[in-house]
């Protein structure tokens, strides 16, 4: 791995890592017990978590702040990604999120402990359905994540910044935030497999009172669903763009 690559992979880690702390801890503080944000609801969690992505693209801007494998995915498809660099991005991505989960744990410990719902302690790690129906809820990431990738291959083909750094940050959080608000209820819109899958992981190994499984029957979809969406939506928009 060259200097510049392993330099782009650890902002891709810090990036991912600070969405995660900020967006699962939004989800603990309006969903465990004794924490002073306790039912905030969904306007907030929305807002909480496009803020929360663009603070980690603040941090990732010099890497293209993907924080996404489907974001890294999507591009590559569009060719304005290398991919050779994928496995790479998509890797820091993940241990980010990881880590970005355990921290979440950390901060909320004591409020993990006080509360008892094994359910909403695994929908602050990551998603899960509110109706289960996995074809049908393949195809609901699916949409949010084509609409992601769709908006940032063509908010990058005018501002000259590919992914999510410079320029995009502030539209591609209004665009998340629209994205939860509209169809974020029918699956906690995951969008990005490292969000789901690093936090889903620290879910499973953590020592946390009175947890449940970690649905490993599920976590299938909000990897699968998002990377399709956003091969998809790469294809198009350089398309689309291209006239």
């Amino acid at each position: 791995m060259d200097a510049v690559l392993f330099h782009n992979c650890i902002l891709e880690f810090l990036g991912t890592l600070v969405m995660i702390l900020l967006g699962d801890g939004v989800c603990a503080c309006m969903g465990l017990n004794k924490s002073k944000g306790k039912g905030g609801g969904w306007v907030v969690i929305t807002l909480g978590w496009g803020l929360a992505v663009m603070a980690g693209v603040f941090i990732a801007h010099n890497s293209g702040a993907h924080l996404n494998p489907a974001v890294s995915v999507g591009l590559a498809c569009a060719g304005m990604f290398p991919w050779s660099n994928v496995i790479p991005y998509i890797i820091a991505q993940m241990l980010g999120a990881f880590l970005g989960a355990v921290l979440v744990w950390l901060m909320y410990k004591d409020h993990f402990d006080a509360t008892d719902d094994p359910e909403g302690k695994l929908t602050i790690f990551c998603t899960m359905p509110a109706i289960e129906n996995k074809p049908l809820n393949f195809l609901q990431e699916f949409i949010c994540a084509f609409i992601l990738l769709l908006l940032i291959v063509c908010i990058s083909s005018y501002t000259g910044v590919v992914g999510l750094g410079g320029n995009s940050a502030w539209p591609i959080t209004m665009v998340i935030v629209s994205i939860g608000m509209s169809l974020g209820g029918v699956t906690g819109y995951a969008m990005n497999p490292a969000r789901d899958l690093g936090p889903r992981i620290a879910h499973a190994l953590l020592p946390i009172k009175g947890k449940r499984d970690s649905g490993w029957s599920y976590s299938w979809v909000p990897i699968l669903g998002p990377l399709a969406g956003g091969a998809l939506a790469g294809l198009l928009g350089v398309w689309i763009t291209s006239f």
